[in-house]
């Protein structure tokens, strides 16, 4: 089956890379007109941007840095600007660390905290009061939000946050028929995820799918791109796993 966005404007954040850059264009290639967020890499969005419009849709990038708080609203103001309002909110944007918790400088946390927590905090506010009736909210938590591993006692902490203010918010915003749902990948073939890891750290991570594999960043844009759809009207508050299994 395939999802039909025709005629809805989406705002992809992490839309340079990764998973994000796959959403975008995935979500392009049925029907959306897409803002795509970078932060630093325009060339990569660029590349995205091209993608989508190679395969006869429309996008436009869109630098901002989405922990701080004045980006929400520019983020918004560009959809309207190019497509009109926002049906869509993808918050693909997001940072990780590898640290102990008594190695955690304040700095750290910081930083952790300003993208993967405020910036979901900024983006929902603003989808709150600017959103189309009917929209569609899909926010990134993880897998390894239950599974307790050392190192990522920070991380985790930031992602637990986002689980439970996508909860909040698709209570909030069912009045208006706003879905609101966070995914939780697993160990995804990214640069995000591959860079400072050994094979044998790899290969770990991919035994412990049903399948013996990392997930690859398809594996998660047929998801986010029917959460996005009509067909998913029914579904809101939930936190699902596309991890290949991982307990």
């Amino acid at each position: 089956m395939s999802f039909s966005l025709n005629n809805k404007t989406a705002i992809v954040t992490g839309g340079s890379r990764g998973i994000g850059a796959g959403i975008a264009q995935s979500l392009g290639g049925a029907g959306a007109n897409v803002i795509v967020v970078y932060n630093s890499n325009a060339g990569e969005a660029g590349k995205v941007v091209s993608a989508v419009t190679a395969a006869g849709g429309k996008a436009v990038a869109v630098a901002a840095n989405v922990g701080e708080s004045a980006a929400a609203k520019t983020l918004f103001d560009a959809a309207e600007k190019h497509f009109g309002k926002a049906d869509i909110l993808v918050h693909a944007a997001g940072a990780i660390l590898y640290k102990k918790i008594e190695d955690t400088t304040d700095d750290d946390f910081d930083k952790l905290m300003k993208l993967n927590v405020y910036g979901t905090f900024y983006l929902l506010r603003e989808a709150a009061k600017r959103l189309a009736d009917g929209g569609r909210i899909i926010t990134f938590s993880s897998t390894t939000t239950r599974l307790m591993l050392p190192t990522y006692g920070p991380y985790v902490a930031t992602k637990g946050a986002v689980e439970q203010i996508t909860r909040v918010a698709a209570k909030e915003l069912g009045g208006r028929k706003i879905t609101v749902n966070a995914v939780s990948p697993g160990a995804t073939a990214t640069d995000l995820f591959l860079t400072g890891k050994s094979q044998e750290q790899i290969d770990r991570n991919a035994a412990m799918t049903n399948f013996g594999r990392l997930g690859e960043v398809d594996d998660m844009t047929g998801l986010v791109t029917f959460l996005a759809s009509d067909e998913a009207r029914w579904i809101t508050g939930q936190v699902i796993a596309c991890n290949g299994g991982v307990a």
